[in-house]
């Protein structure tokens, strides 16, 4: 999949392929991924990601792009590991690369929409309910889809599984159930 990724974001993201030594793969997700795939019009100061391979490039990565790096200061951009995130155990299958074609050693995969929505339920913070939200309107869910997901590959490894459970029922009905279709009327 061909993606447009808009300024300041390819100015950063072009910097940081020139710096790489080494491939590195990063899989992303947050506003950064949604904004790129979905439009999502929220600005967002980093690129959140959950996984870099290798995963020893990790230190490497954040030296030269995350928030105290020369490069982040001067693109006031930068590189975040998403320390909260809880994400569905086969999300790796559905990653969509969304690497420009000119890049040689920085390589962007974005989880599919309802893994980052899963990736979401464990913080359950307003700004990620907002996000749900847009891509409810954007039509770009499958509330079965999110279910099954859920109840598969995320609920049987959550850290804390009542509050997840809570939500996801409370995004399920909301925001992508009846009362959101009776709202739309």
């Amino acid at each position: 999949m061909q993606v447009q990724i808009p300024e300041p974001w390819i100015s950063f993201l072009r910097d940081v392929d020139k710096a790489l030594k080494e491939p590195v793969e990063v899989h992303c997700l947050g506003g950064f991924a949604l904004s790129v795939l979905y439009g999502l019009p929220r600005p967002t100061g980093d690129v959140d990601f959950i996984v870099i391979e290798p995963a020893t490039a990790s230190t490497d990565l954040i030296e030269i792009a995350g928030e105290e790096s020369e490069i982040g200061r001067r693109h006031s951009l930068h590189f975040h590991r998403a320390s909260v995130a809880e994400y569905p155990e086969g999300y790796k299958a559905r990653l969509t690369d969304i690497t420009p074609k000119d890049f040689r050693k920085l390589r962007l995969s974005a989880l599919e929409v309802h893994d980052i929505v899963l990736a979401k339920v464990a913080r359950n913070s307003a700004r990620d309910r907002a996000d749900v939200e847009f891509l409810a309107d954007k039509g770009v869910l499958n509330r079965n889809l999110l279910k099954e997901r859920f109840e598969n590959e995320l609920r049987p490894y959550l850290q804390k599984e009542e509050p997840g459970v809570e939500t996801m029922q409370l995004w399920l009905e909301v925001i992508l159930g009846e009362a959101r279709e009776r709202e739309r009327r």
